[in-house]
């Protein structure tokens, strides 16, 4: 978040001022390639039985959704509501932005996912895999041998 945060600004408030929605954009898209470094190496380091190409492709399809949730409140204000051209004060604005993007936007999210990536990129490999012999096993004491 706090890289995203750096990105955003830097952007919205110099290049891309009359463009706070690509800014966000962009910062979500340089905070997801830093986002999957995190969580492969980090947060998800015991989980995952995917191949790393499928897990990578899964992680920047999830998260791909996840920067245009984050993005979808700015977008509202500005594209329906108008409110850039309404604000004559950069503190105002910056406070807005901030309330859009990092509390309602990343909150949204954030929630999307932690769910997306727990159930889809870095599942618990122990669900997926069933080894034969101690079905056989199983189905031996159950039921005897036939």
């Amino acid at each position: 978040m706090i890289f995203d945060l750096a990105i955003f600004y830097s952007l919205s408030l110099t290049i891309l001022e009359e463009k706070p929605v690509v800014a966000k954009v962009l910062s979500g898209i340089l905070a997801t390639v830093l986002s999957y470094i995190l969580n492969r190496e980090w947060s998800f380091k015991n989980r995952g039985g995917r191949e790393r190409h499928h897990e990578a492709l899964l992680f920047f399809t999830i998260s791909g959704i996840g920067v245009l949730l984050a993005a979808a409140p700015l977008w509202i204000a500005n594209n329906v509501f108008d409110i850039r051209a309404s604000q004559e004060n950069l503190t105002t604005l910056v406070v807005v932005d901030f309330v859009l993007n990092y509390i309602i936007g990343n909150l949204l999210q954030m929630v999307f996912r932690f769910w997306a990536l727990r159930r889809f990129a870095f599942p618990d490999e122990n669900v997926h895999i069933i080894d034969p012999d101690l079905v056989d096993e199983a189905v031996e004491e159950e039921f005897g041998h036939s």
